[in-house]
């Protein structure tokens, strides 16, 4: 099925669980065609410099085993470039890296890098992956993306979602207010639009009001959820509350 808003579930985080522990279990794999058979569109995996939750095998596995598109985070290295190229996913989201950030804590710099950046994705658009890059919901940064020859960009919406768990709702509206104007900016300059980062039942249904959005992922939350209702169950009530916004 073909949604007007598509969800990418992100399996980072049954691979943190696996790994706490070491051996094999839970696998991401599984967890990624699970998601497949509740409705995701897509699935996402974030392969770290430090492999501190995705590893090599994995992306592998998923390559083997997932029908619905790979969209494949990654930070801006050769060893990532080379890794890219020899699976060819759907998709590469062009992602920030630091080893000592628990999650990614910003937006790609893409104003403060363009050459580099713009060499870097040429291979990886040559080889027909759809290259994305995540970034603020910044005028310079939307404008630096479309100049540098990416088709997408996906838009933190992490701080949209921290002040809200914070109660600061002024400062949460005004977040929301720069992420439809920046989905509006990068939709008339040609760019395809995605959100993700942080979004959870009580976040989601204003991003997916949005009608530039095409994608949304979604990660962290529904594997936690997926603790007490089941990842099928979570991942169909994120579809529900999705469908029900885009109405």
């Amino acid at each position: 099925m073909t949604h007007d808003l598509r969800l990418g579930v992100n399996i980072d985080h049954v691979a943190t669980l696996r790994n706490a522990r070491g051996g094999a279990l839970p696998d991401p794999v599984r967890a990624a065609l699970l998601a497949e058979a509740a409705g995701a569109d897509g699935i996402t995996a974030h392969l770290r410099e430090d492999r501190r939750h995705i590893r090599d095998e994995d992306i592998a596995g998923l390559m083997a085993a997932i029908k619905t598109p790979l969209n494949f985070e990654m930070a801006a290295t050769a060893e990532m470039q080379k890794i890219a190229l020899s699976h060819r996913p759907h998709a590469a989201c062009i992602v920030p890296e630091r080893r000592e950030e628990r999650t990614t804590e910003g937006g790609l710099d893409v104003a403060g890098d363009e050459a580099r950046l713009a060499e870097f994705i040429a291979p990886l658009r040559d080889a027909g992956i759809r290259v994305s890059m995540f970034i603020a919901a910044d005028p310079l940064q939307i404008a630096a993306a479309a100049r540098i020859g990416a088709p997408v960009i996906e838009l933190h919406t992490g701080a949209y979602c921290d002040y809200h768990a914070e109660g600061e709702m002024e400062a949460h509206k005004a977040e929301l207010s720069r992420l439809i104007a920046g989905a509006k900016q990068a939709a008339d300059l040609g760019l395809e639009v995605h959100m993700g980062h942080g979004l959870n039942y009580e976040t989601v249904t204003p991003i997916a009001a949005i009608k530039e959005v095409r994608e949304l992922n979604i990660g962290h939350f529904l594997i936690g959820e997926a603790v007490f209702a089941g990842l099928s169950a979570a991942i169909g009530e994120m579809r529900r509350l999705m469908e029900e916004a885009r109405a």
